[in-house]
């Protein structure tokens, strides 16, 4: 594979695939949700004027969306090694892991315990915990309240032979430090306990591998990574047979007995054009074809990956700069955080600083970001939570500059 170290990303190149950008905004608020590249538009378009049919007959149309159904899975297979046969895709992921929750459920017995974190979303933290219901006792990994940071050593004293599951997230959606996963699974093994892992933060800015992982359940939002609003989730297929069906009674086979419902049609047809997208730019930046689209994927993710950190660093740099910032986790993008920043500042609400970018047409969030557990422990509640500037791959250096005009003018105590 051309994988070679020169290769840097086009970001003006991946930035004509995306409409949106067009709109005269600095957009940093791409943890919320990422755009969407004309082609995930154009085959979503596609699908509802072309078909918009029930799958699984025999008719023409209901034929071709079978398969445009079914492309659109292969997709996210590959996105993250996975198999087709193993994964879901559903409204979202909170509503994924409330059902895969449930499904648990009858598995489990009271003194079962279940270890959580209060870094993640509530989505992989809310549903776990409303288990304690049926007498599952619920222990809570707890992040640094200083850096808001989880470390192993907080974890080692909690896992006991009554531990059934462990659920963390890959990259916390305001720390954005990179957890461990892969040392968690070896930790839950030991003590035959599954793995349940939110990569939600993680994926829009590295490629997953859940076998290389060894997790047990694995599920994103392809809503940021790209796609549209469907969430994925992967369980390995040792484990459908000790899950509770969630489907209509007379649906048998994983793993839609894990779907309620059945998957969103139009949207997950759309998904294939997250591969034409990634395709496009492996053309354009290599003259080598990858062998498959996991390796394009691969590569690609690569360059993201160097470019997000780059511009990362500058706005680290800025924000670094200013004694009356707080800035949450990792100050370095030095490979082992999302390029997701939060900060507060020092006499002044989140509201009130978001505010101020908002006047400099800079788009970012604020708030507790569905992870009010974290911002209390940080002690930020108080201050409406945390203002959070995330990144994506076509963010470009004027971005970043129309970011740190705008911090620059921003009032110091």
């Amino acid at each position: 594979m051309d994988r070679r170290s020169d290769v840097a990303l086009d970001v003006d190149f991946a930035r004509g695939h995306f409409p949106q950008l067009a709109n005269g905004w600095a957009f940093m608020e791409n943890a919320g949700g990422s755009y969407v590249p004309r082609s995930v538009v154009d085959r979503t378009a596609r699908y509802m004027s072309e078909l918009q049919v029930q799958p699984n007959y025999g008719f023409a149309a209901s034929v071709e969306a079978t398969a445009r159904l079914a492309a659109g899975k292969a997709v996210v297979a590959s996105f993250l090694n996975a198999d087709a046969s193993e994964l879901v895709i559903g409204p979202s992921t909170t509503m994924n892991i409330y059902v895969l929750a449930q499904a648990l459920r009858s598995s489990l017995e009271p003194g079962d315990e279940i270890i959580v974190t209060n870094q993640d979303h509530e989505a992989n933290s809310g549903a776990w915990r409303r288990l304690a219901e049926f007498g599952i006792a619920i222990r809570e990994w707890r992040a640094d309240p200083a850096t808001g940071e989880l470390s192993l050593a907080r974890l080692d004293p909690l896992l006991s032979s009554r531990t059934r599951l462990i659920a963390m997230p890959h990259c916390s959606n305001i720390v954005g430090t990179i957890n461990d996963v892969a040392a968690v699974a070896l930790m839950a093994r030991r003590h035959g306990a599954l793995l349940a892992v939110d990569g939600v933060s993680y994926a829009p800015h590295r490629l997953p591998d859940v076998k290389a992982l060894d997790v047990d359940f694995y599920y994103f939002s392809l809503y940021k990574t790209f796609g549209p609003h469907v969430g994925a989730m992967y369980i390995r297929k040792a484990l459908f047979s000790r899950l509770t069906p969630q489907n209509h009674i007379f649906i048998k086979t994983p793993p839609a007995t894990l779907n309620p419902g059945g998957q969103p049609h139009e949207f997950s047809a759309a998904l294939v054009g997250i591969a034409d997208y990634i395709e496009a730019l492996d053309d354009h930046h290599f003259a080598l074809p990858a062998a498959h689209l996991r390796a394009r994927f691969d590569r690609i993710f690569t360059l993201f990956a160097g470019h997000e950190d780059r511009i990362a660093g500058r706005l680290l740099d800025g924000l670094a700069a200013r004694p009356d910032i707080r800035v949450i986790g990792n100050p370095r993008a030095d490979g082992s955080r999302a390029p997701t920043l939060s900060f507060a500042v020092a006499g002044q609400t989140a509201g009130a600083v978001a505010g101020h970018f908002f006047a400099h047409r800079v788009a970012l969030g604020h708030g507790d970001f569905y992870a009010l557990r974290l911002i209390t422990a940080l002690g930020l509640a108080d201050q409406g939570g945390v203002v959070r500037v995330s990144l994506a791959h076509y963010n470009d250096d004027e971005d970043v500059d129309r970011f740190l005009a705008a911090l620059a003018a921003l009032p110091r105590p």
